[in-house]
């Protein structure tokens, strides 16, 4: 008889903690999973499904537009926001049962609470006290709101999918994907969107030929784009609409302001120091190859180590952890390089592997193959959107060591380019592959002339 009541107490019900629980349960685990909020975590209820969905119905009423040049007229055309925002949430609702169903016909426990850790093999709950011989700590991240003169009256992405009303006028702060996103989704639905952001560009940390290529394409849209800017103080006037004030001394009297200037791990009120676990200097539990943190049998993946805050990334880490634990014992350790990734913004972004600026540090010489072109249902639609597509190659080896794409649907095309890299396919590989006529995706087998090098 163990002297513990679990195998593994599993701290949040996100993508990581539910396949760590899931899979540990099924090694013939105890298992028990505590979680404070919502099941299924931020991608399922506040991140990437609803926000999918809404990108979805942002993008119908241009789909409608496009329809007369091919002959598809459509009158009266309206927007629903109840529609759109209740059809969500039902959505939503339904997952979250499907994860509970998951966890309890896994045979996990689930225990609804914040778990606060108060020994290295101890939790409370709600006033009462579990023990465990191992502690996974998957709490997520949660939004970084800056402490500005009125910042209550911003929201973040975790209201954004439930508002009342939806904005005439919204202002979206921040440069990184959530906010890119969210300006392409208010402004499709019919707001009068502005993004504003502190840098000279957005998406940092992406390829700059595609920052600077997406950044034109979000402008043609309709979003208006103001670099070197912030929102410095908010004021609420008497009509409702919020006045922001931004460090140029210019102002903005908008509906709604949507602050994305960041997440967090989401370690406060997790008793931390009383367990002794280490933070890293970014804020973020400090672990090793193996997720194990400063305590022996205390663990953490996904956002709340904040190394690639990526769902499919959870999920891998949460396989690793069950199986280390109690499955394969030899399981191999996570491959973080070309891990591919899409921003789901207005045109969307599909990216795997190294940004042109990444390769000149680490390739001695490379060869630049880009392409950008108007998708061929724009020939008819009217619209003046343009894709880029883009292979970078180390010139030594061949081996394609990047690949970009902004344009539809490039987060289900780069998938597939992902997996040719991770299988080291060169230049050579791409050249001898037949395309898929006509489609947008064959332009990655059929780019000969080295743009630059």
């Amino acid at each position: 008889m163990s002297q513990f009541d679990y195998d593994l107490f599993v701290i949040g019900a996100g993508s990581g903690g539910v396949r760590a629980s899931r899979m540990a349960a099924g090694f013939g685990a105890r298992v028990a999973v505590a979680e404070d909020r919502y099941m299924g975590g931020t991608c399922v209820n506040v991140g990437c499904v609803p926000k999918k969905l809404f990108v979805y119905g942002s993008e119908y009423m241009q789909h409608l537009n496009e329809g007369a040049g091919f002959g598809v007229f459509v009158a009266g055309k309206t927007f629903s926001w109840e529609t759109l925002r209740d059809n969500k949430t039902r959505e939503i609702e339904r997952l979250n049962g499907i994860y509970n169903n998951l966890l309890n016909n896994s045979g996990v426990e689930l225990i609804s609470g914040r778990a606060t850790l108060i020994g290295p093999n101890e939790v409370e709950v709600a006033g009462q006290t579990f023990t465990a011989k191992n502690i996974l700590i998957a709490t997520g991240g949660w939004p970084f709101v800056p402490d500005i003169p009125g910042k209550e009256h911003m929201i973040t992405s975790n209201e954004v999918f439930y508002l009342d009303e939806f904005p005439e006028k919204a202002l979206v702060l921040g440069a990184g994907y959530i906010a890119v996103e969210f300006a392409g989704i208010f402004n499709g639905l019919g707001a009068e969107t502005e993004l504003v952001f502190r840098g000279e560009q957005m998406l940092r940390g992406f390829d700059e030929e595609v920052r600077e290529f997406v950044s034109d394409e979000i402008a043609k849209k309709g979003v208006k784009v103001t670099a070197q800017d912030n929102v410095v103080s908010i004021e609420k006037l008497p009509n409702g609409q919020l006045k922001a004030a931004l460090q140029s001394g210019e102002e903005r009297v908008v509906d709604q302001i949507l602050c994305a200037t960041g997440r967090r791990p989401n370690v406060a009120g997790l008793g931390l120091e009383s367990a002794g676990v280490e933070l890293n200097d970014a804020g973020a539990i400090a672990v090793n190859d193996q997720f194990q943190t400063s305590v022996e049998h205390i663990y953490a993946i996904g956002d709340v180590v904040d190394r690639i805050q990526l769902t499919p990334v959870a999920l891998a880490e949460g396989m690793f952890i069950a199986n280390r634990l109690f499955g394969d014992k030899d399981y191999p350790e996570l491959d973080y390089e070309n891990i591919p990734t899409a921003v789901f913004c207005q045109p969307n972004i599909g990216t795997v592997g190294l940004t042109e600026e990444q390769a000149r540090v680490h390739c001695r010489r490379l060869r630049i193959y880009t392409s950008s072109f108007k998708p061929m249902k724009h020939t008819l639609s009217g619209e003046d959107e343009r894709s880029l597509m883009k292979l970078i190659v180390d010139d030594a080896s061949d081996k394609v060591v990047g690949a970009h794409m902004v344009g539809p649907e490039a987060g289900e095309i780069v998938q597939g380019l992902a997996i040719a890299m991770k299988a080291g396919a060169t230049k050579a590989h791409f050249d001898s592959t037949v395309g898929v006529h006509p489609t947008a995706a064959e332009e990655f087998v059929t780019l000969r002339t080295v743009t630059r090098h």
